[in-house]
């Protein structure tokens, strides 16, 4: 088993946690390899590991190490940030929550050195998720053109409205008049789609969101799609640039950019552990049955 350790920076709240996680792997002599970036904040943090680590830095490193698992050290943001490293060779991810709300990040730091045996035992559950490709003729985003959460269409700063017209498959669907437009895979559904009034998605449901942000007319709404459809995109305003995004990565277009958006033809592998579920999770992140009224005798 070869492991891929990910990470963006090391928080010292969860120093017991990690140091352990890494001496278990060093006990049972599992091969891995940790991300140089994370690597060094975790040497300069104080967290004993050894000065001979094989590490990795770019997407090429990644391939040449031959991994079976990611696992991803932070929050949700974390896995995103993955895609980066692994792009059109993704491998199954175990999310160690080190963040806050952790949707899919689902094993606990506390919990991370025990899911090494369930891992070696093959003691869990895979988590297929839809991902998002973007098309575009002009080089974006550095080549990286998939997504896990969303493609978001923005004005700039606090310019004015954009209009984007929108195409399904070629066909027209709509002009929205809006700040902008949320293209939402299920796994996204419970992100900015959902605080921009969109609807929540089964991971299942082989459906992307389309979610205008702040609509001029109040009678447009969200509209479900099946993610066989290429959606594409016009957009026009009063300035001459917009913000486009893939997860949380930016790009500035211009109303020349054309761009397009379908299902990739590669998936992301979550993996989940001790009958964690998407139900589980939705229901404890969401607080669903939880009444936190404050009653006053």
């Amino acid at each position: 088993m070869r492991l891929a350790i990910f990470g963006k920076y090391f928080k010292e709240e969860r120093f017991t946690a990690i140091q352990l996680f890494f001496e278990t792997l060093l006990e049972r002599k599992i091969y891995f390899a940790v991300y140089r970036k994370y690597y060094d904040d975790c040497i300069r943090n104080g967290l004993n590991l050894p000065s001979n680590l094989p590490l990795f830095n770019m997407h090429e490193d990644f391939l040449e190490g031959n991994f079976d698992f990611l696992f991803s050290i932070g929050g949700d943001g974390t896995i995103l940030n993955s895609i980066e490293i692994m792009r059109e060779n993704p491998i199954p991810i175990i999310g160690i929550n080190t963040g806050r709300l952790g949707f899919l990040a689902g094993v606990a730091a506390s919990d991370s050195a025990s899911i090494i045996s369930e891992l070696e035992k093959g003691r869990f559950t895979q988590d297929k998720r839809t991902l998002l490709e973007l098309a575009s003729n002009k080089p974006l985003f550095g080549g990286v053109r998939y997504a896990l959460n969303d493609f978001v269409l923005h004005k700039k700063d606090s310019s004015s409205m954009i209009t984007i017209h929108t195409y399904i498959n070629g066909e027209f669907l709509n002009s929205y008049w809006s700040d902008g437009l949320i293209i939402s895979t299920p796994t996204g559904s419970t992100g900015y789609n959902l605080s921009c009034g969109g609807p929540i998605l089964y991971p299942s449901s082989q459906s992307f969101v389309i979610t205008p942000i702040a609509p001029h007319n109040l009678n447009v709404r969200p509209i479900i799609i099946s993610d066989q459809n290429v959606i594409s995109f016009e957009i026009e305003g009063r300035s001459s640039s917009f913000l486009a995004t893939l997860d949380s990565r930016s790009e500035s277009i211009d109303n020349n950019t054309q761009l397009a958006i379908k299902k990739a033809d590669i998936e992301l592998c979550l993996l989940r552990f001790n009958g964690n579920n998407y139900l589980g999770t939705l229901r404890e992140k969401l607080l669903w049955g939880h009444d936190n009224r404050n009653f006053k005798a």
